[in-house]
């Protein structure tokens, strides 16, 4: 399945999560708890607070990154749960995509009156 599919089935869990647990106002790890175990029950193989080495002029740095969610081997999904969302977040996925050698991600926060506008796609050369 490509990424952009991947993604479309991503974003209707999100959906049907954040409508189950009635909205936003619960914790990050409530909602990233959930939206997982949606995602494993929809088929997609996912994988969880994934660490991700960052190498500084050849030396692999003691803290390692850690991403989410990884769905399928091809898109990471980074949760939130603020009232408002911040540019900085885009940022740090780009960052995560080129460190992992990914192409797509998705910052979805569920702290939006309608998790839908707070979806956002970030692209690494697909």
């Amino acid at each position: 399945m490509h990424e952009n599919e991947i993604s479309k089935y991503v974003v209707d869990a999100a959906i049907e999560v954040h409508r189950v647990l009635g909205g936003p106002g619960l914790l990050e790890s409530v909602y990233e708890e959930a939206f997982l175990f949606e995602l494993v029950q929809r088929g997609f193989k996912v994988q969880r607070q994934v660490p991700v080495p960052i190498v500084y002029k050849g030396n692999s740095l003691a803290n390692p990154l850690r991403i989410d969610a990884i769905v399928n081997e091809k898109v990471i999904v980074e949760c939130k749960a603020l009232s408002q969302h911040n540019p900085i977040f885009e940022t740090q996925l780009l960052t995560y995509l080129r460190l992992s050698g990914l192409k797509l991600g998705l910052l979805i926060n569920f702290g939006e009156k309608f998790v839908s506008q707070g979806v956002r796609r970030v692209v690494n050369g697909l």
